[in-house]
């Protein structure tokens, strides 16, 4: 697709979200690339311009590159359906169903994709049942924020009331989440192909918001070191798990392969970070496509209702 036949493009970045940082970072990486391969790109920032200056300014069409609410929930894809802009990324609905964690587990529980065992937290839950239940460790986090904020890895009965309490702070749906140990793996989607997997390997005990945005001691492996049987049949159910959630044009899809070769699907999501440190360019690259190419790919698919 040539690059004028892609008219004015809106490069959507910041927001309002707590992930607002981690936004401008990949909204910039992919405005400079667009901007490289001469399509008419621009930047606008949702928090600082009213929405509806996408039409007066005449933009024909949005990469989305914001993180979490506001930007990845289903909110902003609403606002340019009923404007007409053609965006990337998934839909209304699929962007609100992965943004929530657990209605997703819901989903993929239905249709028999593992996922950690969980419980919804209130603050008058029984938290000494649900650890027995579960067992320790356990993971507390809120429902529908992203890049691990307000997560908790809780080692110890007497500190889940405090955790829940942290988790609380972003969300009022909160989950705690039996903790599986294994490898960390993801899966990048770009339209209908998973692209290689990558392997994490953290110095620390959680690939928390450090460890993914500001640590250097984080490890990637790409290609995974996976065997070719093995990592077929993730993609092939990271795949499944993506679509039926009705996520569409790129996303990534977060597991854990367990010690007995069993992987439990985390969570999807359906803008991912596009950073130095961020995954998809890192799939993509293995895959032998370029950030340029990447960026192109996306803009191609973008979702026209």
């Amino acid at each position: 697709m040539m690059a004028q036949n892609f008219g004015k493009v809106a490069v959507l970045l910041g927001g309002r979200s707590a992930e607002r940082a981690i936004s401008l970072q990949s909204g910039q990486a992919i405005l400079d690339a667009l901007c490289k391969s001469g399509i008419d790109a621009h930047p606008f920032d949702p928090a600082e311009q009213a929405l509806e200056e996408l039409l007066h300014q005449n933009f024909n069409r949005a990469f989305i590159a914001l993180h979490g609410r506001f930007g990845e929930d289903g909110t902003i894809q609403g606002a340019l359906e009923f404007m007409g802009i053609p965006y990337t990324g998934s839909g209304v609905l699929a962007s609100a169903l992965a943004m929530d964690k657990w209605r997703t587990k819901l989903v993929w529980q239905a249709v028999g994709i593992h996922s950690p065992r969980y419980a919804l937290l209130q603050a008058d839950s029984n938290f000494k049942e649900i650890a027995d239940t579960l067992g320790l460790p356990l993971i507390i986090k809120p429902a529908r924020e992203g890049s691990t904020i307000g997560l908790s890895k809780v080692h110890h009965q007497q500190d889940l009331v405090e955790a829940y309490r942290l988790a609380a702070q972003h969300d009022t749906l909160v989950i705690a989440e039996e903790f599986i140990t294994g490898k960390e793996l993801t899966v990048a989607i770009l339209g209908e192909t998973p692209l290689p997997l990558v392997r994490i390997e953290i110095a620390g005990e959680l690939y928390d918001y450090e460890a993914k945005y500001l640590s250097n001691d984080t490890s990637y492996f790409c290609p995974s070191g996976l065997s070719d049987e093995l990592e077929l049949a993730i993609q092939h159910q990271a795949l499944q798990a993506y679509k039926v959630l009705g996520c569409e044009g790129w996303g990534r899809v977060d597991l854990i392969l367990n010690q007995t070769g069993q992987f439990y699907f985390l969570e999807a999501n359906t803008c991912p970070g596009m950073t130095g440190h961020s995954l998809v360019p890192m799939a993509a690259k293995t895959a032998g496509i370029s950030f340029e190419d990447l960026v192109i790919k996306i803009l191609v698919l973008s979702h026209v209702e």
